[in-house]
């Protein structure tokens, strides 16, 4: 069985830097596996701006 983590992530704009290489090294260290990336916000243009990122352990019994 497996258990799931949903966590938001942008990939940085003119004033902000992206911050997925960070979210996702700190969830490999524990113990998470990234599963799948889900663009969830668009600005005008059709660009993404915000992104959910999953991950999935196995849940130890």
């Amino acid at each position: 069985m497996y258990e799931y983590k949903y966590v938001k992530a942008t990939l940085g704009g003119f004033f902000t830097e992206a911050n997925h290489h960070e979210i996702i090294d700190k969830h490999a260290k524990e113990g998470w596996k990234l599963t799948q990336v889900l663009p969830m916000y668009y600005n005008s243009n059709g660009k993404p701006t915000e992104y959910e990122i999953i991950f999935e352990r196995e849940i130890e019994k």
